[in-house]
């Protein structure tokens, strides 16, 4: 499999694209009204003419956490000690809560930074947490299926998105997110058929908990807590048709801006489309799904509305670069995004590490080449199908949003109806 390093570059820099898309520099994230944001679109001359640019289109901490993940995987390089890149992943996400400013980041993510310890042996576990189901492990998470891209990088991809992600989010409604926005970025980069992506997640569920259990570290908790992350994908697969990982995809004939205001409420905890760990990742895959290769379409669905936009836009945009490149994106949507320099250097350490490394073992020492890799299907989504109280991710003063929507409790119901 030939893997061109220009898709990890277009992952990493269209991440932090759909990031700043969907912040603009918080307006957007909290705003609760998709149609709004659409309006306010539609007077900027669309996404096509949106130039983005640190002042007006500014990274939020989505992307300084992914740039974190990033840059402990880069320093660690091939070693076999874990526990050494996990104190390094501890140290990147607790120096980056010092470029904060102006990003908005989250209750649960700035209270396990402040508390993890990356010089002490362990410093890097928590406790369980019933309230820590919040999206802010999937957002920083897929550039681990850039480190480990291939079939036989799986067990190190678990082990990597879980406990990066139960750092700071020690639930599996949290974790299993950071593994869901891995595990298909390494699809992105295999070239899986995009929709046997969700059946792949569910198949690979059974060893995420083996591992669970394997670590021995609050063991009970997460196995009664695993169950509604699984169900909630089930369903929404099933919704789908695409249950089985080779049918085609179901939509309905209006999925417009309000159907899918609608439907993304619905898949949520409380109605905050994206906040947790189960439905950002899900509503970057339904973006995706509905997409095809229409960057613009993309935005339209995974950006653009009003849930936890710029988490979901950040995990759909690295997808949608690792399958597709940077062709059909207008230039100015990049080309002055803040950090880029430093993400397109991230992206080539990652393909260098793993992807360079593979293509020189496969090389023939005689010969000297160079490679350049249970709900219904009812389509009527306005009834409620996903209930309970998630939390508010990126809960900030400005907004005062309640101590509800910041934490999201033990999720204990799913879905029955969309």
């Amino acid at each position: 499999m030939v893997v061109d390093v220009t898709l990890y570059k277009a992952a990493m820099v269209l991440g932090a694209v759909g990031d700043a898309l969907g912040y603009r520099n918080g307006e957007w994230e909290f705003c609760y009204e998709g149609e709004t944001i659409h309006n306010d679109l539609h007077e900027l001359g669309g996404v096509r003419n949106i130039k983005v640019d640190k002042k007006d289109w500014r990274v939020s901490d989505d992307t300084v956490m992914h740039l974190a993940t990033a840059d402990a995987l880069v320093e660690f390089q091939q070693g076999a000690d874990k526990e050494k890149l996990y104190s390094l992943v501890a140290r990147e996400y607790k120096e980056c809560m010092n470029d904060m400013s102006g990003r908005a980041p989250g209750q649960t993510c700035m209270q396990f930074c402040d508390a993890l310890k990356p010089n002490l042996p362990a410093g890097y576990q928590i406790p369980f947490n019933a309230r820590g189901g919040g999206c802010g492990a999937a957002m920083r998470a897929m550039c681990i299926g850039l480190r480990y891209p291939f079939p036989e990088d799986l067990s190190d991809l678990i082990a990597v998105s879980i406990e990066s992600g139960r750092m700071t989010h020690h639930h599996p409604t949290g974790f299993l997110g950071s593994f869901a926005a891995a595990l298909f970025t390494s699809y992105a980069i295999q070239k899986k058929p995009l929709v046997s992506w969700g059946a792949g997640l569910i198949k690979e569920l059974t060893r995420a908990k083996e591992y669970i259990r394997e670590q021995g570290r609050f063991v009970e908790e997460n196995v009664e807590a695993w169950i509604y992350f699984e169900d909630s994908w089930n369903g929404y697969l099933t919704l789908r048709n695409i249950k089985n990982g080779n049918t085609d995809k179901q939509f309905p004939e209006q999925f417009g801006v309000k159907e899918r205001e609608r439907f993304y409420q619905a898949v949520s905890f409380s109605g905050w489309g994206g906040s947790s760990g189960h439905d950002a990742p899900m509503i970057a895959y339904d973006g995706l799904l509905g997409c095809g290769e229409d960057w613009e379409e993309l935005c339209n669905r995974a950006m653009f509305h009003g849930g936890d936009n710029d988490s979901t836009g950040s995990i759909a945009g690295c997808w949608f670069g690792a399958l597709y490149g940077l062709e059909n994106v207008p230039e100015n949507n990049y080309i002055n995004l803040e950090y880029r320099d430093r993400l397109e250097k991230a992206a080539d350490d990652l393909y260098n590490i793993r992807v360079g490394s593979k293509t020189s073992e496969q090389k023939p020492a005689f010969k000297s080449t160079e490679t350049d890799g249970d709900c219904t299907t009812n389509v009527d989504n306005t009834q409620e199908a996903f209930d309970g109280s998630e939390g508010n991710e990126k809960a900030t003063d400005e907004q005062e949003l309640s101590a509800e929507q910041d934490n999201i409790e033990e999720p204990t119901k799913v879905c029955t109806a969309l």
